[in-house]
Formats: structure tokens, sequence, C-alpha cells
């Protein structure tokens, strides 16, 4: 016997009866990106390896460590993408959309990053982002970030949430407290842990979101981030804040939040929870005005996040904020062999006469207490069995309602689909 071929190890199948949830979950972020006006924009998934090597930066996790990276068969450099920011901004560029333009854009879709799996973060892991082009004001800021928390309502989970804020400030204002920082922990290196020692050289603001206890205690007394912000990137950021305390989002400053990827300037912000153990960033994003140019557009101001979809499904699910499903409304069964050619424009026909209705028809020749049985684990709502000249309407989820008999489609669908029976 062959061996059974099996998924590649954190790449995971979405099973029929996972995918209702999926679905609720995508219906309510394409409902919420619709209502503050996001138009949908869809992008490869394969991209050139140098637009995430020039655009996440080649010293990070992510570059360094995680990306799916293979030559075609040209010896070109192609990557399966691991974020979808630097694709959009990619496609923005190519097509026109960004210069001297306001966009406001939305994404999902499977990323690719090669880390090791666990609960709620994946090899191959599905992203919802937004991403805002043209508007270089706190008032965008705080838009997406409204967007996200109206969410965050939306789905019923706004007190299972809470928002981290935090400003990287300018590129000048950053490297000077760069530098500061790295000097500061160039005298404490022998407390640090290995992975933050490695970091002082490559990316020593993700020191500052080290998981190590030890090197937490160090940063306590560490240089902080706002005691280098220029005027223009404080004014920035207050204006951010007076706006969202003016739509009564709570929000916690949070001067060791930097974000993975270099792009970054200015606001950062996390949605974090402590429903879901080790992995709480539920969404994360912020502003990052020099990408477009970077990547060999003209100068854009841009703002956007993203969140993982599969994390988001795991905090539903362990709030209970999944509505159950129905997946069937009627099942319908033929009593006989001459009932049985009728079936299918039966089924049909109730199908036409009421859009939307979830019509079953039951395949393969059992006994009616096999069919019935059939028909009640379905979860159909109701059984229609085609008689020799009328029909047979089974209530199959109120037993205390009587069974009624239909003389025509017509009647099957008063009884049915508009549920007086």
């Amino acid at each position: 016997m062959a061996k059974t071929i099996q998924a590649i190890r954190g790449m995971n199948d979405i099973l029929p009866d996972q995918s209702p949830a999926w679905q609720f979950v995508e219906g309510v972020l394409r409902q919420v990106a619709a209502s503050y006006t996001y138009q949908e924009i869809r992008m490869p998934v394969l991209e050139s390896t140098d637009l995430f090597k020039r655009s996440i930066g080649e010293v990070t996790d992510i570059v360094e460590k995680e990306m799916y990276t293979f030559d075609d068969r040209n010896g070109d450099s192609l990557t399966l993408r691991p974020e979808g920011t630097a694709s959009c901004v990619r496609a923005g560029n190519e097509h026109g959309l960004l210069y001297n333009q306001t966009q406001r854009l939305w994404y999902m879709g499977p990323m690719f990053r090669h880390e090791r799996p666990q609960k709620g973060r994946y090899r191959q892991f599905h992203q919802f982002g937004i991403e805002a082009f043209g508007m270089e004001g706190p008032d965008i800021d705080a838009e997406v970030i409204l967007l996200s928390a109206r969410l965050w309502q939306q789905f019923g989970i706004s007190d299972q949430v809470e928002l981290q804020l935090n400003s990287l400030a300018s590129n000048e204002a950053r490297a000077r407290y760069r530098d500061a920082l790295r000097e500061f922990l160039r005298a404490h290196e022998d407390q640090l842990d290995e992975d933050s020692k490695r970091r002082l050289d490559t990316n020593v603001l993700r020191v500052l979101d080290s998981k190590s206890p030890e090197t937490q205690q160090v940063l306590e007394n560490a240089p902080k981030l706002s005691e280098y912000w220029d005027d223009e990137s404080r004014a920035h950021f207050d204006g951010l804040c007076q706006r969202l305390d003016a739509a009564g989002i709570k929000y916690v400053l949070n001067e060791r939040l930097v974000r993975g990827l270099d792009y970054y300037n200015r606001t950062v912000f996390e949605w974090v929870t402590t429903e879901l153990g080790a992995q709480g960033t539920v969404c994360a994003g912020g502003r990052y005005d020099g990408l477009v140019e970077q990547l060999g557009g003209k100068a854009t101001p841009a703002v956007g996040f993203a969140m993982g979809i599969e994390r988001l499904v795991l905090l539903l699910a362990s709030q209970d904020k999944i509505p159950a499903t129905q997946t069937v409304d009627v099942y319908v069964i033929a009593l006989n062999e001459a009932a049985e050619l009728k079936a299918p424009a039966v089924a049909e026909q109730l199908r036409n006469e009421q859009q939307g209705l979830r019509v079953q028809l039951h395949s393969g020749s059992q006994n009616m207490k096999k069919k019935l049985a059939k028909a009640d684990k379905s979860g159909a709502e109701y059984a229609v069995i085609i008689r020799d000249d009328d029909f047979e309407i089974k209530h199959l989820r109120d037993r205390d309602q009587v069974d009624r008999s239909a003389a025509t489609i017509a009647d099957v669908i008063t009884l049915v689909a508009n549920k007086e029976a």
C-alpha cells in the first residue's frame, strides 16, 4: 500500500465543519471595511525576493530565517509573501494608484513564514490587511484604529482586547535614539540574552520587545524613545491620542512597542489579548511613510494594519462568539422509484423559487426510516417527502409542530420557505 501523503507541517486544512467560522469572520471583515469605503485589492502570493528584502529589512528575523525563497527555472529569486503591505505597495506603484492620490485598500489571503508551528501561529497563515495611502495627518491613523475597534465591537470581544500605542517618531529622531539605546545596552551586555546581544549590531530596537525577564529588567533604566521625539512627531502623536480620546477608544502607552518590520515610522499600535497564551497579538500596524519611495515610487504617506485570521478565529471560539450555522434548510426525500425521477426537478424548483434556500437531495436507495434519519442528521429544519401526487412536510427540529401535506411546489414554498407550517 502506498504511503499516505499528509499536509506540510504548519500548513493546515480548513475542514467543512470549520469553514462556517471562517466565512462568518471574513464576512464581518468585508462588511466593516466597506463601511469605511475601503476597496479590495488582490495581490499574487509569489513575489520577487528583493521586494521583501528592501521593505522588511535584510537583518529582520523574517528575511534572515523565515521566508520561503527559491530560484525559479529562469534563475530569478522568488519568495512566497510573508506579509501583505510590501505587495500592496508594489501593486500600487506598478499600476499608478498612489502618487498624488488617496487610496483606502484592504486585502485578505494566505501568507507564508517558516517558523515553529504552534497554536495560532502557522507556516501558512491568513491575514486581513488595511492600507491607507496619500494622507499624512493623525486623522487617518485614528481612522484605521477606529476601524479595527469596530471589528471588535462587531465580533463582541471589545472587552477581551487592549490597544497598545507608541510612536517611533521620525527616521532622524529614531536614529538618535537607536545610538543612545545601543550605548546603554553595551554597558550592560553581560546581562542580556543571546538574541538581544546579536541585535545590538543588527536591529537594536528589537531588544525592546525581548521576552527575556533579565533583558526586560535591564531595560527598566534604559533611555526612552519619547525623550528623542522631534516636535512634529510629538504633535502628530498628540493629535492621534486626542482623536482616540474623543471617540472613546481606550489605549495604553507602551514605549517598548517597536514592531518587527523596518519600514515603520511614527505611529505603531497593537491590539493584544490575554486569552491566547503566548500568541497575544491579534492585530498590529502603524505608519510607514517611507516605504512607497523605498520601493521605487514617489514619496507617499501611508498607514495600515494586519491581523491573523487563524488567531482571530481562535479568540472568537474561546469566547463562544462564533454563531451556530445551519448548512441545510430542506432535505428532499423520494417516497418511491417514481418519485425519485421527479426529485431533482423538485429540488431545483425549491431553489429557484426561494433564493438562498439550502436544499439537500437524498442520494441512494434506503428505506424511509434511514432516509429520515439522514434528514435529521443533516440539521435541516424540514424534510420534504415526495409522494405519488403530492408532498409531505415534516418538521425535524420542532417536534411539537404537526406534519402537513402540500399539493404543489407553491404550497411547499409557502409552508417551508416562509416557515408557516
